[in-house]
């Protein structure tokens, strides 16, 4: 894989954190990433004072094959020297600033010359959640891992918290927005690369990277920017669910207890999602298939939707200049593991690629991992994305140029829609494509241009 742009794949919010560190690396180079990005947790790493527990990150270094990018997001969540004590979420500013400053500098130094980019926490703006802490106090942190790394490892970069959703979709007044301005404006020197994470409609896309950058230009400078995560269909997109959703956890039947007794403690979160699971058949088709157990065929068009969206994301945030992206996610946290009645469960758990087999494997999932490994291989050797005519035009000085199309439509009713005819610039005499799902389309060549009927899925034509 060339180094201008890289797929690449989240293994979770932990490793090695609920379970052993497992095997993952070689699964996700076989789908054809380039880079992996994990998450490892103060916690696993200095349970005590001074005393390191090098075992997960060990697990995670012996893996690699001298060409994968590994990502690793490093969580501030102690038992002992964080000011909300913790092993999970949220993670919290050190109480002693030395303390991280020390574990950071172990850390980098532990991993030197094979972790080529180190993140401080993510979504540090999601308070309360995945970061507990004020803006300045992520900026403390956030400059004692760059001086970390940079001392350590100056082939290293440091990856500012991700720029998630919550930020992206509120208005400029926000908390959201307020706490990045804040750590753009604090913190410009700590940082060497932004990450923007790419949900809701993937016509966004555009719209989210230039935001990214219009936040750091208005503080005089800019940095690269990659996408940490994305995927869909999430809940984000489709916000006529809203008051669906909204009302299961504002009223609920008197007997929805009874549907979570057998699945764990009986909180409200779960009462609320028992309550939607217990009239699954009589919710929006949009919502039924983002939930475990639905009909088969909004399971299938879930899947279809997935693997469309895989490609429209990473082919326009390349053209946006992103080089590196990272699907949301590899696969699920730990072997075994499912509980539907979470709220986390309804946003993401129908996304990973991969799943384990009955020995504890990790193995093919579902098509848009199928979809993944095309995408890379069509995309190998690439050097330049841009959006001419209507489309996306890929350069691949060694195999030829190739163009990537699809037309606009609807998330849901899209692939109803009837073709739109497309004509696209073509040097050669000939051109084959195929769609996200790797069947063949026809198409015509003639007066220097390729003629193709797109739809809501994307083709690729060579």
């Amino acid at each position: 894989m060339n180094d201008t742009f890289r797929l690449g794949v989240v293994r979770g919010v932990s490793y090695g954190l609920f379970g052993p560190p497992g095997e993952f690396v070689p699964q996700a180079r076989e789908l054809g990433a380039g880079l992996v990005r994990a998450y490892l947790y103060w916690s696993q790493l200095e349970p005590e004072p001074g005393r390191f527990t090098w075992d997960a990150a060990d697990a995670l270094l012996t893996q690699l094959d001298g060409d994968t990018e590994v990502w690793l997001t490093v969580c501030s969540s102690s038992p002992w020297a964080t000011r909300q004590p913790a092993t999970f979420l949220p993670p919290s500013p050190a109480k002693d600033p030395d303390d991280y400053a020390r574990f950071a500098t172990a850390l980098v130094e532990h991993c030197k010359g094979r972790i080529r980019y180190f993140q401080a926490d993510n979504e540090p703006s999601n308070a309360g959640l995945l970061w507990s802490g004020t803006a300045a106090e992520y900026v403390t942190q956030l400059r004692a891992l760059h001086t970390a790394v940079h001392a350590a490892d100056p082939q290293a970069q440091v990856i500012l918290g991700g720029c998630g959703y919550d930020v992206l979709s509120s208005p400029a007044d926000s908390p959201a927005r307020a706490f990045f301005d804040e750590i753009l404006d604090t913190g410009r020197d700590a940082f060497d690369v932004f990450d923007v994470h790419l949900y809701g409609q993937p016509s966004n896309v555009p719209d989210y990277v230039a935001q990214a950058r219009d936040m750091m230009r208005r503080h005089g400078y800019e940095r690269p920017v990659f996408a940490g995560e994305h995927a869909g269909p999430v809940l984000f997109e489709f916000p006529e669910l809203d008051p669906v959703v909204a009302e299961a956890f504002a009223s609920l039947p008197p007997d929805a207890a009874d549907l979570v007794e057998l699945a764990g403690e009986d909180t409200p979160e779960r009462r609320a999602m028992a309550a939607l699971y217990a009239r699954i058949d009589e919710l929006p088709p949009r919502l039924q298939m983002l939930m475990q157990g639905c009909p088969g065929a909004l399971s299938a068009k879930r899947d279809r939707i997935a693997c469309r969206q895989l490609v429209m994301r990473t082919v326009q945030a390349m053209a946006c200049g992103v080089t590196r992206t990272a699907y949301w996610n590899l696969a699920p946290e730990v072997p075994g593991y499912s509980d539907r009645y979470q709220m986390m469960d309804l946003m993401f758990g129908r996304l990973p690629l991969l799943d384990y087999d009955a020995v504890g494997t990790l193995t093919r999932h579902n098509a848009a991992a199928s979809t993944f490994t095309l995408l890379s291989s069509e995309l190998s050797g690439a050097t330049a994305v841009s959006q001419r005519d209507g489309a996306y035009y890929v350069e691949r000085p060694s195999r030829g140029p190739l163009w990537i199309a699809w037309a606009e439509a609807d998330t849901f009713d899209g692939e109803d829609d009837t073709p739109v005819e497309q004509s696209l610039p073509w040097p050669s005499a000939t051109a084959a494509a195929i769609d996200a799902f790797g069947c063949p389309v026809p198409t015509q060549v003639h007066d220097g241009h390729v003629h193709i009927a797109t739809t809501v899925t994307p083709v690729f034509i060579s």
